[in-house]
């Protein structure tokens, strides 16, 4: 799971990344408002954690621009304003959570959890096939298929990110951990075992590779 953090207080924003890298989370972080929007622009998150007030900008302003590339993305505010209009204008800009600086760093993590839960780790259901990420389970009309690790990630990404072309650098900034320790032909690997564990044998198809931008997930489209 990758977290994009956006705060300018420095030493904030690198305790909360090696926090939440201790929990197992992939961080990236940023300390400004052009910086976020360009990260936003080159990688899929599952959520977003940004500061309300920014240098260059105001970090609600960010969240219409996650949901408009990823609706599915959860976007948390952090903020010092403590007045209950902030929260709603936050809420109503398309914000999923809104925390109130200062905040217990345990509870941070508990409200992350429960809102990537919700957003991003629960099951994927479409037609007759079903995804569960937490269980690393597969079933097509009741019948549990084989596709563990990587592969199972890359499907698993592709399919939370359906509504998007999807290339290979994001794939490997999104599921390994030091993606510049491994070449881009791990997900031509990754999606030859889908279609021949998964997609031959169900005669159906689940990634399409559009050429020179990357892949998309296809299903319910018949082969």
């Amino acid at each position: 799971m990758r977290i994009l953090i956006i705060e300018d207080e420095v030493t904030l924003g690198r305790t909360i990344a090696e926090g939440l890298q201790e929990f197992g989370y992939q961080t990236d972080s940023s300390e400004n408002f052009k910086d976020a929007e360009y990260y936003i622009g080159i990688r899929n998150y599952d959520l977003v954690l940004t500061d309300w007030m920014l240098p260059d900008g105001d970090g609600v302003d960010l969240v219409s621009i996650i949901k408009q590339k990823s609706p599915r993305t959860a976007a948390v505010v952090l903020s010092a304003k403590d007045d209950k209009e902030s929260e709603i204008k936050a809420l109503k800009a398309g914000a999923d959570d809104y925390i109130k600086k200062p905040f217990d760093f345990d509870i941070l993590v508990a409200r992350i959890e429960a809102r990537l839960r919700f957003g991003g780790t629960n099951v994927i259901t479409i037609e007759d096939l079903t995804i569960d990420p937490d269980e690393e389970k597969i079933t097509y009309k009741g019948q549990e298929i084989e596709l563990k690790g990587k592969p199972f990630e890359v499907l698993t990404h592709l399919a939370r990110h359906s509504d998007q072309i999807v290339s290979k650098e994001q794939l490997l900034d999104a599921i390994w951990e030091e993606p510049e320790l491994v070449t881009p032909n791990v997900i031509e690997v990754a999606i030859n075992q889908i279609r021949q564990k998964m997609d031959k044998p169900l005669e159906i198809s689940t990634i399409e590779t559009v050429r020179r931008r990357g892949y998309r997930f296809c299903f319910p489209k018949k082969v």
